[in-house]
Order: structure tokens, then C-alpha cells, then sequence
């Protein structure tokens, strides 16, 4: 689809598809991440980074992509968007990959050799922080499933906002779409396997582990880049925001 608009952005370049505008929604994105993070390494609790940061951070965010849409040339709009939908499904690709370890035991799936692994045994657990709970209970409430699960997604949306920022205008080819998100994904399993994840939430690091969550990765940033690549093809803009 073509988006057609007759005049250039009359918005500050900080708030535009610039490389400071690009800056800034890397910067608002990533307060997702950096808010588990921000509790692991002990500087903020996740509840408080989550309604002090995260919130005004993420309000922040699509505001300026609505604006953008409303008065601008629409290039930031476009690349919020697609980046939070590509994110949504490459999270959601990343989550079904990992289904049949989560339950092996369940679906008869040791047969065929696929262990059972508590995979998903973080989410009710980033919800209970996020609530003020404490971070182990024998069983978590729905409110702690449901936020744990919703912050869970907001970090694939992020991160799907994050690789737009950092593409920029690149073309987005096939191979150079799919291929900048899967160094992202990678990278993003670097830096989990070298920060205290694992020992925070009482995870053994087995090779086991580190085999299915870089392949979990490695999907996610192939299902990242292919919809970005796509979408950028098929959303395009008018003359005066290409100008």
C-alpha cells in the first residue's frame, strides 16, 4: 500500500524519521528490556521502573508516532508500526518453537527426544514483580500470569521497534532484512546468557538451554526480518516523504 500526503513533516527533527528521532525511539523502546534488567542488576525494582518509566516511556512512544502520522511526513508512524507488529509475530514464532519443550511430558514428545524444559516459568514471575509480589510463590495468581505474559510481548514489540530504528532507511532487502534482525536476536541471547537471568530466576545454564533459546532467538530475528523486509516493500510512501 502507498501512503500519499502532500507536504514535509513540520515537526522538530527530534520527533521525525531523522537519526536523532531514530535515537529517541530506540531509547523509548528499550525501557521494556531495561526494566527486567534494571531489577536483576539491583539499581530499581521492576514495579517502580514499570509506572515511573516504562508506562510514560511507552505513552511517550506511540504518542510521537501519532503525531507523526497526524503532521509529520509519516515515516516514523510507519516505522513504529511496522516494527511493533513484526515484533508481535516474531514473538509469538519464538513462543510456538519452544511449546513442545514446555510440554514434552504432556504431548508424549520425550519420545521423539525433545526434553521437557521450564521454558515459560519466568512469565508469572515477571508479573508478580511487576505487581509488588514476591518473585517465588507455590502458585501465581492470573493477575501475575496475565501482566507476566503482557510484558513478555511488550519486549517483543520493543524489540521489534528498536531493529526499525536501527535499519533506518535502509532498503530491506530479503536477504539484508532477515539477516540485520537475526544478528539483533543473537545478540539480544548474548547479552541474557552474559547478564545474572539464569541465576536470578534459578535457571541451569545446560548446554541444553542455550541450544533451545538460540534457536528460539534465531527464529524470532528471522520472523522479525522476513515481515519487516515484506512490509516495507508493500508500505510505501508518497513523493514528499521519500524527498
Amino acid at each position: 500500500m502507498q501512503t500519499q500526503h502532500s507536504s514535509a513533516s513540520r515537526l522538530p527533527a527530534v520527533v521525525q524519521w531523522t537519526g536523532s528521532g531514530r535515537a529517541l525511539v530506540f531509547a523509548l523502546a528499550a525501557t521494556s528490556i531495561w526494566c527486567l534488567l534494571a531489577e536483576m542488576y539491583g539499581w530499581c525494582d521492576m514495579r517502580t521502573f514499570t509506572f515511573v518509566i516504562l508506562i510514560p516511556a511507552t505513552v511517550v512512544l506511540y504518542a510521537l508516532a501519532i503525531l507523526d502520522r497526524l503532521r509529520g511526513d509519516r515515516r516514523l508512524w510507519r516505522a513504529v508500526v511496522m516494527g511493533t507488529i513484526g515484533g508481535l509475530l516474531a514473538a509469538v514464532a519464538y513462543d510456538i518453537f519452544r511449546l513442545p519443550f514446555v510440554y514434552s511430558d504432556a504431548w508424549g514428545m520425550g519420545r521423539i527426544g525433545i526434553p521437557q524444559m521450564p521454558l515459560f516459568i519466568v512469565f508469572p514471575r515477571f508479573g508478580a514483580m511487576i505487581l509488588g509480589q514476591p518473585l517465588e510463590q507455590e502458585s501465581y495468581s492470573l493477575a501475575a500470569q496475565l501482566v507476566g505474559w503482557a510484558y513478555h510481548f511488550s519486549n517483543g514489540a520493543t524489540f521489534g521497534v528498536m531493529f526499525a530504528a536501527m535499519i533506518g532507511e535502509a532498503k530491506n532487502r530479503w536477504g539484508g532484512g532477515w539477516l540485520w534482525a537475526v544478528l539483533m536476536a543473537v545478540g539480544i541471547e548474548a547479552a541474557l546468557l552474559l547478564s545474572p537471568y539464569a541465576r536470578f530466576f534459578g535457571i541451569q545454564m545446560t548446554a541444553r538451554f542455550v541450544t533451545v533459546t538460540l534457536v528460539a532467538h534465531l527464529i524470532f530475528g528471522v520472523a522479525l526480518g522476513l515481515y519487516y523486509a515484506w512490509n516495507s516493500r508493500r508500505w510505501t510512501l508518497g513523493p514528499s516523504a521519500a524527498a
